[in-house]
């Protein structure tokens, strides 16, 4: 895990190659291994910033960061993922870390809202986010909404 290179772009920057790879490892994570077959493309990427890590052209870490108003009232990271190959080698941390600062330079706002899905909980909090309190089930797996202040 030596040549890992980090990208952010928007969907108008991305090659046809990387958009592959994002989507690839998206459907890799959420939809074989969780088996969850949802609709990923949901017509949100458009208006995405995209962050992830790669090597050799494989996504090893993704997510998408939207300004305010997109998915929530204040700014949100969404599709947020860590390959099977590259977790125990905090690129999640990475990942959320990546995210959080681009929000805060693209677009001057620290508050940002996520859904996290449970099990996740604790490693959000290690960032600032807090439980909401709202709970509910994404096709079939329980989340909580999240705040950053």
């Amino acid at each position: 895990m030596s040549n890992i290179i980090w990208k952010i772009k928007t969907f108008e920057e991305f090659t046809v190659p990387e958009l592959y790879a994002v989507l690839k490892a998206r459907i890799d994570v959420f939809v074989i291994e969780q088996n969850c077959p949802y609709p990923d493309l949901d017509d949100y990427d458009q208006k995405a910033v995209h962050i992830w890590a790669e090597e050799d052209g494989e996504v090893l870490a993704n997510c998408r960061i939207f300004n305010k108003g997109i998915k929530y009232p204040e700014t949100s990271i969404g599709r947020v993922l860590t390959t099977e190959k590259a977790r125990g080698k905090n690129l999640g941390r990475q990942l959320i870390k990546y995210a959080v600062e681009t929000i805060e330079n693209r677009f001057g706002i620290s508050q940002i809202r996520i859904s996290a899905q449970d099990y996740l909980l604790k490693f959000y909090g290690e960032f600032g986010f807090e439980d909401t309190g709202k709970k509910y089930l994404e096709d079939g797996i329980p989340h909580t909404e999240m705040l950053r202040k």
